[in-house]
């Protein structure tokens, strides 16, 4: 099953594309489910009718769902929150203690685990997604990594020692302070549902992300970021879809200035993002129900399929070998004298022939200086200070 999901900065129109995108790819011919994992879920404000936590029929060939992640933490957080509450009670109020059992990240993560729902149904070709907002989605993208962390080195020990000592702790009445078995078994689930959700975001033949900006610098510089952020988790980035671009014909008059700016600001968008870029246009009134924002699909996507992988590869992609990062680019038919490569700060600048691409560096690489710069098979190598 495909999955293509929608992120972007709040506020940007990520929710209306999603839509689009499930409308656009039943109209090629795909049962389409579409998920709102968003926990401000406004895909039934998009559609201009109710969806809610039980899938719904919202168009031909098209179900749709908004995700309650509070039900999703009852499912496989509740036995290890039992036993966090129980101690957090003890130092502050019910309410708080509730809030502080909700680790970044969980909730989106938790919510994502529909997708696995909806593909052993079988009877979907898509699924669309309609994400949080990119912070809340790159806290996702760090919770499984953690976890591992956790598990790979911590958790055996922790149970064996709970085992040992709480025989011990039950004969002075403290046997609460240790979790009990059920704690134990239900981090493990925890964790393979997890682990399951990471492998099909991981995977860059089904799955990936689409990113939507609007030509306007803080939402491209944090676009930016995401894509560094999604390379370096290993989720594959397919296109870009820009949204509210200023049509030719209001680009004169009161609107020149605004429109100088954004041409710079899609010529940013052009360096920055190595991939199809897919344009929509600001329209005079708000885009909502089925037929508008079918329309809207048409507008993007044009005669293409929006289920369609449109980048096979990692144009840009980030990895650690021998203690040290790597950044990989594929500048494909470049050759050495026509490539010049600057760092500036948290961005790196490649420049090909007559073209520049900026790409964003993560916050750990960000203060390091390359150490190395190579050119092979059509892939830059940038090798960063340990």
């Amino acid at each position: 099953m495909r999955v293509v999901l929608l992120t972007g900065k709040g506020g940007v129109g990520k929710t209306s594309h999603a839509v689009a995108t499930a409308l656009g790819a039943a109209a090629h011919g795909h049962r389409v489910f579409l998920l709102s994992t968003d926990p401000a879920h406004s895909v039934g404000d998009a559609l201009g009718r109710r969806v809610g936590p039980h899938p719904v029929e919202v168009a031909p060939k098209v179900v749709a769902r908004e995700v309650s992640a509070l039900d999703e933490l009852d499912r496989s957080w509740s036995a290890i929150q039992d036993w966090l509450r129980a101690l957090l009670r003890e130092e502050t109020d019910e309410i708080l203690a509730e809030e502080l059992l909700v680790f970044p990240g969980l909730e989106e993560l938790l919510a994502l685990r529909a997708v696995r729902e909806v593909e052993e149904t079988g009877d979907y070709d898509v699924c669309v997604v309609d994400c949080a907002p990119t912070g809340a989605t790159l806290r996702m993208l760090r919770f499984p990594d953690a976890l591992q962390v956790f598990m790979d080195n911590f958790f055996d020990l922790e149970r064996r020692g709970a085992r040992l000592l709480r025989p011990l702790l039950e004969r002075v009445h403290a046997g609460g302070l240790l979790p009990s078995e059920d704690f134990f078994d239900a981090f493990e689930r925890l964790y393979r549902e997890v682990d399951h959700v990471r492998q099909v975001l991981l995977d860059g033949e089904r799955t990936s992300a689409r990113l939507v900006v609007n030509p306007a610098r803080v939402v491209v510089e944090e676009t930016r970021r995401s894509f560094a952020y999604l390379s370096l988790y290993g989720v594959a980035t397919d296109a870009v879809v820009v949204n509210r671009v200023l049509p030719e014909r209001a680009a004169g008059g009161w609107f020149a200035r605004w429109a100088e700016r954004e041409e710079r600001e899609l010529a940013e968008i052009e360096a920055s993002f190595p991939m199809p870029r897919f344009r929509a246009p600001l329209h005079p009134r708000e885009l909502r129900g089925v037929a508008a924002l079918e329309g809207l699909a048409r507008e993007v996507y044009g005669e293409r399929d929006p289920a369609e992988l449109f980048t096979r590869s990692r144009p840009i992609r980030l990895s650690r070998r021998g203690g040290r990062t790597r950044l990989e680019i594929e500048l494909p038919g470049a050759s050495k004298e026509e490539v010049d490569v600057r760092h500036h700060g948290a961005e790196l600048w490649v420049r090909v022939r007559d073209a520049r691409r900026v790409v964003a560096l993560p916050a750990s690489v960000a203060q390091r200086a390359p150490s190395a710069v190579r050119l092979e098979a059509g892939v830059l190598e940038v090798e960063f200070e340990a």
